[in-house]
């Protein structure tokens, strides 16, 4: 049975949101084995690099220099958003509980949004201005709590990574003729030349390389690739609206396993935001119902 590209969009998004929901988790396992931040970032970068790269090599063959110089202005300036995303990330979580970056992250839409209106001049209906409003509010709930406890960093990072995933998505819209996975390339190169230069050392112990292996594969390449092909099928902040599924997910992980508990006011502000999101995509996909 052959999917329409509403559903095929749909389930690349989904998959690849249940792929990368274990990240934050395999980052934290990470950072308690004892590897370092800059060291994370790089092997973040080159493991998705290698697999991107066999891929596009095995896919176009004789077109791969072709299809890599194809990409653009948009795409160079995707990758760099690419780059500078994988380590606000990283770094956010080190920085704060899983549960305030992943919370952060979830305002990516609205982000997106934003931009839409000034660079795009696609602007927002009223719907989505006033659950932008209701999100903001809450996150600065969150945003208190993280001053008391001295988290506020992790915060600021978890926020500058949903600003740069917001403008990525912006620029895929705005090269969407464009196939963007040469510039997922490009974005895992310029994070490795980027942090190379803040490892002290590439050695790894072995109790940590099939961990970081895992990690690269399965939580980063897998998921990126899945969620940068989801926009060729449906609209961009669809695909970012199931990052919801992360902020949901991703904490629970990390709760089970090494029991890192939110604090209360994350628990409530992220409570709020989720169904705030949840209320507004289910009230967005009955009016292009019954548009």
């Amino acid at each position: 049975m052959k999917l329409e590209n509403k559903n095929k969009g749909l389930l690349l998004a989904l998959m690849g949101i249940l792929f990368i929901t274990p990240d934050s988790l395999s980052i934290r396992l990470a950072d308690i084995k004892g590897v370092n931040s800059w060291e994370l970032m790089f092997y973040r970068g080159l493991i998705p690099f290698i697999c991107l790269f066999i891929l596009l090599l095995f896919v176009y063959k004789k077109n791969f220099i072709k299809i890599c110089l194809a990409i653009g202005y948009a795409g160079v300036l995707n990758a760099v958003l690419v780059a500078l995303g994988n380590i606000t990330f990283v770094a956010s979580l080190q920085n704060t509980n899983v549960a305030n970056t992943l919370i952060m992250i979830s305002l990516a839409p609205f982000m997106a949004a934003i931009f839409s209106s000034i660079f795009l001049k696609e602007y927002p209906n009223m719907r989505t201005w006033v659950t932008m409003l209701l999100c903001f509010s809450f996150v600065i709930y969150i945003f208190y709590d993280s001053y008391e406890s001295q988290k506020l960093l992790g915060d600021i990072l978890g926020l500058a990574t949903a600003i740069i995933i917001g403008a990525s998505s912006v620029v895929i819209r705005y090269g969407k003729l464009t196939n963007f996975l040469p510039s997922l390339l490009l974005g895992k190169l310029f994070t490795m030349l980027f942090t190379i230069f803040f490892v002290s050392s590439l050695a790894l112990e072995s109790s940590n390389i099939s961990l970081i292996l895992i990690m690269g594969v399965f939580f980063v390449f897998v998921p990126m690739c899945l969620v940068t092909l989801a926009p060729r099928y449906i609209a961009a902040h669809e695909v970012q609206l199931f990052f919801v599924l992360e902020t949901a997910l991703g904490p629970i992980w990390v709760w089970y396993f090494i029991n890192e508990r939110p604090s209360d006011k994350t628990i409530i502000g992220g409570i709020f935001i989720i169904l705030i999101i949840f209320i507004y995509t289910i009230l967005e996909s009955k009016d292009k119902k019954t548009s």
